[in-house]
């Protein structure tokens, strides 16, 4: 079977107030179950709306950066389920090599904060902490000119996006500028655990003396996986969240906002970028 990440939609286009039809090409949006299994025990722990493609770096993604797994190794295999003859594309099984299931107590309570109201801000910051996560090296900085080279280079890699209009992407680059990896995704967050998933997957965690740019807004979530994958500059295309900038703050790494044409911001960690007049920094 194959799968599709896009696919064509009849639609009626209405221009100087005349209709007309046409042909649309549409991302693709479909559920994913992903079942942890070890031993004989056996639990779904998540269910996300994707855009088909590259799942299995998605739940070795996703497992990574909830603190399920912390190595590749610690992962059996991934396969899709299926149902009688047929594959079930919609259901992935990770098979771990332990005996027993892990205590999964903390997901549970990251799912609850996730969609509570802000007065969880501070316990969320706290639990991120307790992990005993390295801290981000202070590394080497980037330019102005390399940190606003970025958006155009991960325009022109975001295949899906340019047919459907439709996606966000993580990109990750080296202090280069040069692209290393894009993944696109119908949910922001889906896109940057796909990344992290495929550098799991390749040996290529931490993502030390890298930079990750995402299409969206910069929010607590996708800075408290960057802060997992060790990523030490963060950029967005739109702005930051209140609690993006101090998770940012609080773990060292250099959050950028509003990155667009030849413009950005520095919320923290302005020592990384290499600015030519020190004076003009608070």
């Amino acid at each position: 079977m194959t799968r599709f990440n896009k696919k064509k939609q009849s639609i009626l286009t209405i221009e100087n107030g005349q209709p007309q039809r046409k042909k649309d090409v549409l991302a693709a949006e479909e559920p994913l179950e992903i079942l942890l299994r070890a031993g004989h025990e056996q639990r779904t722990i998540a269910i996300t709306m994707r855009t088909p493609g590259n799942d299995y770096e998605l739940a070795a993604g996703f497992l990574y950066n909830e603190g399920i797994i912390h190595t590749k190794t610690e992962v059996a295999n991934m396969t899709y389920c299926v149902d009688g003859n047929q594959q079930e594309y919609n259901s992935l099984r990770i098979q771990l090599e332990a005996d027993t299931l892990p205590v999964l107590n903390q997901l549970e309570r990251h799912f609850f904060t996730n969609s509570a109201c802000g007065v969880c801000g501070s316990t969320m910051l706290d639990d991120i902490s307790q992990r005993n996560l390295p801290p981000i090296p202070a590394g080497s900085g980037a330019t102005p000119a390399l940190i606003t080279s970025l958006p155009d280079k991960l325009r022109q890699s975001q295949d899906i996006f340019e047919t459907t209009g439709g996606l966000h992407a993580a990109a990750l680059f080296d202090l280069n500028g040069n692209l290393l990896a894009v993944r696109e995704d119908v949910g922001r967050h889906n896109a940057l655990d796909k990344l992290i998933g495929w550098g799991l997957l390749n040996d290529q965690l931490p993502f030390h003396d890298k930079i990750v740019l995402v299409s969206g807004r910069a929010s607590y979530e996708l800075l408290q996986k960057s802060f997992v994958a060790g990523v030490p500059i963060f950029c967005a295309v739109s702005a930051p969240s209140t609690l993006a900038v101090e998770v940012a703050e609080r773990f060292g790494i250099t959050l950028i906002g509003f990155l667009r044409g030849e413009r950005f911001n520095i919320y923290t960690g302005t020592e990384r970028i290499k600015i030519m007049e020190p004076s003009l920094v608070n």
